[in-house]
């Protein structure tokens, strides 16, 4: 596989985000990081690229700079895809850039700031003949994969109950008040969007669930909530949840569990079997058949099917996480740029879902905790 030659806009010195998806573009040696614009400061950004051993005229000021220069370049030199890792607010600009110059995109979540400039994204990749994936990594977990192929093959029976949780304690306390960017921005209507928790972390329980069970959640009721005094977002909420086909399900998410690290759990209920998996013990998935005792499936392990294999990367018993799953989008992505049929990297529509389910969240929190209908995209 050539590796695929790509640019990121963000990422720079202090970043969090950036440093992981560099790493996850390293491990299957198919991706090649060319060029950047890592910072909105230019100095910054010419640093950061320096630092990462790019040459100089490839360290740019801005994505504008970079997007117009990197088009200029013979076709065999020149990035092929566009890395956004940068705050909400700034996704769309970058995206259609990126889109006009003929680049694809792969971008972090949510895609846009909010549910209307994501649709104008989707309207502009239409027709483009170009590739855009939005990054879900917990989508790639081997057991994940596990548990989907499990339900698509029909082993819970007709899935009545869908219960999600991610629950975080790092905003337990006034970071942004503290100098802490990281904090600052998510807390920021401006640079966030319409949330903080349901934008930040709650997407990403919303779209595991529709992702693994098979199943489209078509209204909600919400109840969201700004625990720590001054903020202008939530910080924690929960939402009730009916899918099509009749499941009902329940989604929390809170970043002031004091305490709680990175704990994203899934449990899905069918008539015949339940399934339970938990991102920090990630390589392990209960099974819980209704006439049998309880099995845990393991990463590697007899038993576990071809799914949950393509994306395991090493023996069983060796801890495998966040980093490798991540790979495995990355991976993926190449193989959809190569021209594979990949049916597993999220793209436009799990990016609009995720809006979707954003902004009737905060409305249906808003109006008094009204269930709402989500708009249907496919």
């Amino acid at each position: 596989m050539q590796r695929v030659r790509y640019g990121m806009v963000g990422g720079g010195e202090g970043a969090f985000i950036g440093a992981v998806h560099r790493m996850a573009a390293r491990q299957d040696d198919a991706w090649q990081l060319v060029c950047g614009a890592f910072s909105s400061s230019a100095d910054k950004s010419r640093r950061s690229g320096a630092a990462l051993g790019l040459p100089a005229q490839r360290c740019y000021d801005d994505f504008q700079q970079m997007m117009q220069r990197e088009a200029s370049l013979p076709a065999a030199e020149r990035m092929q895809c566009v890395v956004i890792v940068t705050p909400n607010r700034t996704h769309l600009a970058i995206a259609r850039a990126a889109l006009a110059n003929g680049f694809h995109v792969l971008s972090d979540k949510p895609a846009t700031a909010s549910l209307a400039e994501c649709e104008q994204l989707e309207a502009v990749l239409r027709g483009s003949g170009l590739h855009y994936v939005l990054t879900h990594p917990y989508t790639a977990y081997p057991m994940i994969r596990e548990a989907r192929s499990r339900i698509a093959r029909g082993e819970l029976g007709t899935v009545r109950k869908v219960l999600v949780e991610y629950m975080q304690g790092w905003l337990a306390a006034p970071l942004e008040r503290e100098g802490n960017k990281q904090a600052a921005w998510r807390v920021d209507p401006a640079q966030a969007g319409a949330s903080c928790c349901m934008g930040d972390i709650g997407v990403h329980a919303f779209q595991l669930a529709e992702f693994v069970s098979g199943l489209a959640v078509q209204k909600l009721c919400a109840d969201l909530h700004t625990v720590v005094a001054g903020r202008q977002l939530d910080d924690d909420g929960a939402v009730l949840l009916r899918f099509a086909g009749g499941a009902s399900g329940v989604l929390m998410a809170s970043q002031v569990c004091t305490g709680e690290e990175n704990n994203l759990r899934l449990r899905i209920y069918g008539d015949r079997a339940g399934l339970d998996w938990h991102q920090m013990e990630p390589n392990s998935l209960w099974l819980k058949p209704i006439d049998a005792p309880a099995q845990l499936l393991r990463t590697g392990a007899v038993g576990t099917g071809a799914a949950a294999a393509a994306a395991q990367r090493t023996p069983a018993g060796h801890p495998e996480g966040y980093i490798e799953a991540f790979a495995n989008l990355y991976r993926e992505f190449a193989a959809q740029l190569q021209g594979g049929a990949v049916h597993t990297v999220p793209g436009i529509v799990d990016a609009l879902r995720g809006m979707a389910f954003v902004e009737t969240a905060v409305a249906s929190s808003a109006a008094g905790n009204q269930w709402r209908e989500l708009p249907h995209y496919s």
